[in-house]
């Protein structure tokens, strides 16, 4: 009786097993870029990052162009409220200076905090959400990671004090076909 449960379980795991063989051992998502085309972009472009999505998305004057990986400040991906809070600014900005950065190997700043930035902010003053004496910070723009963590892209882990990091060769990419002024559309 004994030798048949035991060959019972046996066969009922090896069933068990097999039914699970084509499913892949890590589900977590991926994050890959993707293109219209291998040619660079035509005449002006814009930038939309949507948070929901972990996405920033190029488009020139054909449409979209391309759309990239990112991640952000912290995981409540609530816009920023103030300086310390770690969430990245939700509205419309422009990037206002480029640079090589000697830890996240380009920096395009973005004009935060903008009129539309400081209006939020003193109505959140205002109805007590935040304290009378906060900050509103600064200092936010798009940048790679630190070297050889290209992986907190793939695993989607927000990480910055509120800036938008994209993997190395993705930063370098676009830090060459975008402009100072070009548009930056931040939304949830």
């Amino acid at each position: 009786m004994k030798s048949v449960v035991v060959l019972t379980s046996v066969i009922l795991a090896s069933g068990l097993l097999t039914v699970n063989t084509n499913k892949p051992v890590n589900s977590a998502p991926v994050s890959t870029s993707f293109k219209r085309t291998s040619a660079a972009p035509e005449g002006a472009v814009s930038i939309t990052i949507d948070k929901s999505d972990y996405e920033l998305s190029v488009y020139d004057e054909k449409g979209w162009y391309a759309t990239y990986p990112v991640v952000f400040g912290n995981n409540s991906l609530e816009d920023k409220k103030m300086e310390g809070d770690n969430n990245t600014p939700e509205g419309s900005f422009k990037i206002i200076s480029k640079r090589v950065h000697e830890k996240w190997y380009r920096f395009m700043a973005i004009d935060y905090p903008t009129k539309e930035s400081w209006d939020k902010f003193k109505a959140r003053k205002q109805r007590g959400e935040i304290p009378a004496n906060a900050s509103i910070g600064g200092a936010i723009g798009i940048h790679g990671t630190y070297p050889h963590e290209d992986f907190v892209i793939d695993k989607f882990k927000n990480w910055t004090m509120g800036c938008i990091s994209m993997k190395k060769d993705h930063v370098l990419e676009i830090y060459g076909f975008t402009g100072v002024g070009t548009k930056v559309t931040i939304r949830k």
